[in-house]
């Protein structure tokens, strides 16, 4: 059978089913894209600019192979991400990446049909433009940047919102696909706000403006010549980053950030000494496990991600708090570590979303068997307690998703951030013991090591997955 053949006779992507102009392809491993005939030379016109070698060399847009006429071969990004799972520096990052391929495929007559922020995706901590099919010959004399609503809705609008009002990305993306409109921020802001900047622009005359459409308001209005056109539109790229750039997230305290920095141990009860056992308990881990891949589960500001990261592990790293997703996000992308940091609580995790629950893949799907080695340290007991999980069922999900090792920390009822959490309620949890914890990981696990961190009690236990898969 001929390749594009093959492709044909698959099921398409459901995250394709919008685009118009081609079809995604899973075939294994590989990521196929059908083309439309009629919109496959104007891609094959694309990838030979100069703007899409040099994204693709410097990785920021998806590597393209032609296959044959009209199917190509993307490279592979290795795990997919949703914005309703990124912290805002994520966001920030993939509309500086949108607005500057834009600004430089003006200059060779191409523009970002759409700019939405599912057209990136992460490489740790890098962002990566993976729609190629995005990008389209202009006419050299139209001014205009359809896609500029598109943008303010689903970068500008939800940054703003998230930094005035502390509403969470997940809880905007997560409830609108596209973003928010101007009216519905209009709504969080007092009468004064109102008029100030960026509100003003972004927000109010919007939505003073809405409803106003008449019959010619979205017909092409030509400008004078090219250049007066490229002008026109670059100036408006460019009003677009210095209002992405207005609304760069700060950085910011939340009540878990910092929870286990190595400068602020007093907060676990750790002395120096022991927060030093406890990394080289983890180090000695990744030494015998050598893994590719690392999942490292209630990862707070990333320490022990970057221990991973430095072996060469490529680590997906989450937290339910967005403040320390996006501390880990600014470190790992200030080190080039392979690091992606989501905004994901284990215990909730994200669930399908979009057109018949297929569009967006669960995050335990995409999860699944994905990793060498599950770190879950010092967050075990919030599972047990805050959250009512038992044992066995936090073991269950442990081995789907490692394919080899775990490596955990069991935290006793007697240590102090324990009796913080059960609140008095000891007698309710009083079963969950060394010995509980040991059988219900022995259904599942083999011990490979356990230690105890002097004068705490605490244990840190690497265990290895009884059917390991390759």
């Amino acid at each position: 059978m001929l390749i594009g053949e093959a492709a044909e006779a698959r099921t398409p992507s459901p995250q394709s089913f919008r685009d118009p102009a081609g079809t995604l392809f899973e075939d294994g491993k590989r990521i196929l894209r059908q083309v439309n005939p009629e919109d496959a030379a104007g891609l094959e016109a694309f990838l030979a600019t100069k703007t899409a070698a040099r994204a693709i060399g410097r990785g920021a847009l998806v590597g393209s192979l032609r296959l044959s006429d009209h199917l190509y071969e993307h490279e592979r990004i290795p795990f997919p991400s949703y914005p309703c799972e990124w912290p805002p520096e994520m966001l920030h990052a993939a509309g500086e990446l949108t607005i500057e391929l834009a600004r430089s495929a003006l200059e060779e007559g191409y523009g970002i049909k759409d700019a939405t922020p599912y057209n990136v995706l992460f490489r740790g901590s890098r962002p990566v433009f993976v729609d190629v099919l995005s990008f389209e010959s202009r006419d050299p004399r139209d001014p205009t940047w359809l896609a500029y609503g598109q943008f303010t809705r689903t970068f500008l609008l939800p940054l703003l919102a998230n930094r005035e009002t502390r509403i969470p990305l997940a809880s905007i993306f997560a409830a609108q696909r596209d973003g928010l409109e101007p009216e519905a921020v209009y709504r969080l802001l007092g009468p004064l706000r109102r008029l100030l900047p960026p509100y003003l622009n972004l927000v109010s005359i919007p939505k003073w403006l809405s409803g106003r459409e008449t019959p010619s308001t979205y017909r092409p209005k030509l400008a004078a010549s090219a250049g007066q056109a490229r002008f026109i539109l670059d100036r408006i790229l460019r009003g677009c980053a210095r209002q992405l750039r207005s609304l760069a997230p700060a950085r910011r305290a939340s009540k878990w950030s910092g929870y286990i920095a190595p400068e602020r141990t007093a907060a676990v009860s750790y002395t120096p000494s022991q927060f030093a056992q406890k990394e080289q308990l983890v180090r000695d881990a990744l030494a015998i496990a050598r893994p590719r891949e690392v999942f490292d589960a209630g990862a707070n500001q990333g320490h022990f991600s970057f221990l991973a990261a430095g072996t060469g592990a490529s680590v997906v790293a989450i937290d339910s708090d967005e403040a320390c997703a996006g501390a880990i996000w600014c470190e790992a992308s200030k080190r080039s570590l392979n690091v992606l940091p989501l905004v994901v609580d284990l215990t909730r995790p994200t669930p399908a979303m979009g057109w018949r629950n297929r569009e967006c893949a669960p995050f335990l799907a995409r999860a699944r068997h994905g990793f060498d080695l599950v770190m879950m340290l010092a967050v075990l007991h919030h599972i047990l307690v805050t959250e009512r999980i038992p044992l066995e069922e936090l073991f269950a999900l442990a081995e789907e998703l490692t394919r080899d090792y775990l490596l955990i920390e069991f935290v006793g009822s007697d240590d102090p951030c324990f009796k913080r959490i059960v609140r008095g309620r000891d007698r309710l949890y009083s079963h969950l013991t060394r010995e509980c914890f040991e059988a219900a990981a022995s259904a599942r696990f083999d011990l490979v090591s356990s230690t105890r961190i002097d004068g705490m009690e605490r244990w840190i236990y690497l265990y290895r997955r009884r059917r390991a898969i390759s």
